[in-house]
């Protein structure tokens, strides 16, 4: 179970055109902005990675508009983990518990995944917000995280493992962002 203390929030390549053709893009860009507002209110460090903006673009709007205050790391590797400085950072936060969104889950969402599984981090890849730009490949990211011993989950249960109490200030303000 996800634990305030020890997660890190993973916003991975949401970015530019390629962000536009993900398979159901509506309620990705929906769901990632819940999951990272929710983090925020429950201060779970936030780690922002965009693949070779230089070709790919900023992140969307959509997504960006949540992470205000955030400075993106950039990357040429799939895998997050490859980058010297996003490792570093990785290692410098020195959280156990991954939560991982973003694009694409065949590829940069299962290659970190399966980089911290092998760094002995426990990763939580959420389904409802990440995406590949095919359901299939969407389906075959998360299943071979999941194989890999990675946890598939849900923002709505992301969010409620870290509550963890239905009461005080914070929940009001998670139930405010899910309803």
């Amino acid at each position: 179970m996800l634990e305030k203390e020890k997660s890190l929030l993973v916003v991975t390549d949401v970015q530019g055109k390629l962000a536009q053709l993900m398979f159901q893009k509506e309620i990705l860009f929906k769901n990632i902005g819940i999951l990272i507002d929710g983090c925020k209110i429950l201060g779970i460090p936030i780690l922002w990675v965009e693949q070779y903006p230089q070709g790919l673009g900023p992140t969307v709007p959509e997504v960006a508009s949540h992470l205000s205050g955030y400075e993106p790391l950039p990357k040429k590797c799939f895998s997050s983990l490859k980058n010297q400085r996003i490792s570093e950072r990785f290692e410098e936060l020195g959280c156990s518990q991954v939560i991982m969104t973003g694009i694409e889950a065949h590829v940069c969402i299962y290659q970190t995944s399966l980089d911290l599984l092998a760094h002995g981090i426990e990763v939580h890849v959420v389904q409802d917000a990440v995406s590949s730009r095919t359901e299939e490949n969407k389906t075959i990211g998360i299943g071979k995280i999941a194989y890999a011993g990675g946890y598939v989950t849900s923002v709505e249960t992301v969010l409620f493992e870290l509550l963890n109490t239905a009461e005080g200030d914070a929940f009001k303000k998670i139930l405010a962002l899910i309803r």
